[in-house]
């Protein structure tokens, strides 16, 4: 008989006290052991790791869209605000004493209280997100604040089913994602609270509050008669414990976000709570992907936690579907890294066919929702994205582009503008982009010759190379037909693609026909020893910024 049938039986005879003990024995025996991974061929190293396949699922999606939201969006002020609030004179901080009062005062356990996500509507935007053509969702379930979007058992008060907005964010993005017909991911990013929260440590060095210390060294007894009574502020700041080195090393943002340059190691019990969390999501809301915020996996190398969150991942898609059907994403892989999972490059993009599937990750805003830049009207604009799409495509990879929320849970009317252009462009270009691979080279023109601007760290090369012009060629290969994707409208209308013509080593045979995708159009062409010379439509198309021609 299962377990609550019979509580519901037994409880007539036994107290309810009794009957709540009994009850929580027998979710304790439910639970896996701590530390326990799924039994399966996969074990927490990486010469087993390094055995993974990316799965077909992701080769072909190559387009996701991700909520990058959580109460950091509250303020509407940008990324990172609950670090920055902190950082006395920055810009935060003083829109913070603006806004809500001194650091020291209300701090950001204040801003969780403050958010209610009261307008969010998860399926109307999964129904606009599915029309733009994203194949796969990323929902946020933590960021470096450490607060759960989701009902959480190893984070039990700082979680948005106890707090803010009283809901099980992660379960409703999950309904909706897949009622949409899409693959589910989430991305964790809570690993890093324990350095990045360390400015909450400090006070203001001059004015009326110089020397009263901001609120993350609160204890749990300091709630007395406070709204947060009973919670215990460590859980969520995690700062009992000495700073990280202050001098030379750039801080957090640079050595220290490796675990290096005299940053704070975390003790094990902060590392086996962040398992058990990260584990708790995985098993609770079994998402096709997981994209972690960290180079290589979370607390590496000085912890194993990653390697075996990643494990139990891989062994779990075997024992439930018979295949190993999940993604993992890590940043700064080394080459049997990359074997193990997938890279993510973060606001940047490759320079070549990648011989492995890999993902870059961006946004059209600030990661977190920032009104500045609506008012600045300064969003990535839908060319631009797409032009970023059909590179990334190009090269063996996916985009995951991130479209800001609202504290209140919406998007608004820029973002929407901008998604519904995106989803104009794919529902006419979409056969040359999704279930394809790459071509024997990526492309060719201004922007495919010179050198690629380096990548730094975890990426961050993005806009600083040439913009696309209609000189600029892509391709994607998918049977017998090969897609070219001319970045612009040529006012000649004309077309040369070098890498076609005659006798080229990468096309061995003559050209059959040339057509414009989404139109069927048949279109002249002739192949030369100087390229494939091909002839536009006198109509050029309502978003002719990237047009594809089909070859066969």
């Amino acid at each position: 008989m299962k377990r609550r049938a019979l509580l519901k039986q037994m409880g007539a005879a036994i107290p309810a006290a009794a009957l709540t003990r009994v009850a929580r024995a027998a979710d304790a025996l439910s639970q896996p052991a701590p530390g326990a991974i799924a039994a399966g061929p996969f074990s927490a190293d990486w010469n087993s790791l390094e055995k993974y396949q990316t799965p077909d699922w992701f080769r072909n999606a190559k387009f996701g869209i991700w909520a990058h939201w959580g109460p950091q969006c509250e303020p509407e002020f940008g990324d990172w605000y609950g670090r920055l609030m902190y950082e006395e004179g920055s810009d935060a901080y003083r829109y913070h004493v603006q806004k809500y009062g001194h650091p020291s005062r209300f701090g950001f356990k204040d801003v969780i209280r403050q958010w209610k996500a009261e307008q969010w509507d998860p399926d109307a935007l999964m129904a606009l997100y599915k029309q733009a053509g994203a194949r796969y969702f990323m929902a946020l379930a933590n960021h470096h604040d450490n607060f759960d979007l989701y009902n959480s058992r190893h984070q039990p008060q700082w979680n948005a089913m106890n707090m803010g907005p009283r809901k099980d964010l992660i379960g409703g993005w999950s309904r909706a994602a897949r009622a949409n017909g899409m693959r589910f991911g989430v991305s964790v990013h809570a690993a890093h609270a324990w350095t990045w929260y360390e400015t909450a440590q400090r006070a203001d060095k001059s004015g009326p509050y110089a020397g009263i210390p901001y609120d993350g060294k609160l204890a749990g007894a300091d709630g007395k008669g406070a709204w947060w009574e009973g919670l215990d502020p460590q859980a969520l700041y995690a700062q009992n414990h000495p700073l990280s080195k202050a001098d030379g090393d750039g801080g957090v943002h640079h050595e220290q976000w490796h675990w290096g340059g005299g940053a704070s190691i975390p003790d094990q019990a902060y590392c086996d709570k962040f398992f058990a969390r990260t584990r708790d999501l995985i098993d609770s809301y079994d998402p096709d992907m997981v994209y972690y915020d960290d180079t290589v996996l979370p607390l590496w190398p000085f912890s194993d936690a990653g390697l075996r969150l990643a494990a139990h991942m891989y062994n779990r898609s075997i024992a439930r579907k018979g295949k190993l059907d999940v993604v993992v994403n890590g940043k700064i892989l080394n080459p049997q890294q990359r074997r193990s999972m997938v890279l993510d490059i973060e606001r940047g993009q490759s320079n070549k066919i990648e011989e492995l599937p890999w993902q870059t990750c961006t946004c059209i805003g600030s990661w977190h929702y920032d009104r500045r830049v609506y008012d600045n009207k300064a969003y990535k604009s839908a060319q631009t994205v797409v032009h970023t799409l059909i590179d990334v495509v190009s090269k063996n990879g996916n985009l995951l582009l991130s479209v800001p929320v609202r504290g209140n849970g919406t998007i608004d009317e820029q973002e929407r503008a901008i998604v519904e252009e995106i989803g104009r462009w794919t529902a006419v270009n979409g056969e040359a982009i999704y279930d394809t691979r790459p071509w024997a080279v990526f492309g060719e023109g201004p922007v495919a010759s010179e050198a690629a601007a380096p990548l730094s760290g975890a990426g961050f090369n993005e806009g600083k190379g040439k913009p696309f012009s209609a000189a600029d060629i892509r391709f994607t290969a998918k049977g017998q037909a090969v897609y070219a994707f001319v970045l612009g409208w040529p006012e000649s209308g004309k077309v040369s693609i070098a890498s076609m013509a005659s006798g080229s080593a990468h096309w061995q045979r003559r050209v059959a026909r040339v057509e414009l995708v989404g139109s069927g159009q048949a279109l002249a062409f002739r192949q030369t020893a100087q390229g494939l010379q091909v002839t536009l439509p006198a109509d050029r198309p309502a978003l002719a910024y990237a047009s594809a021609l089909k070859i066969v």
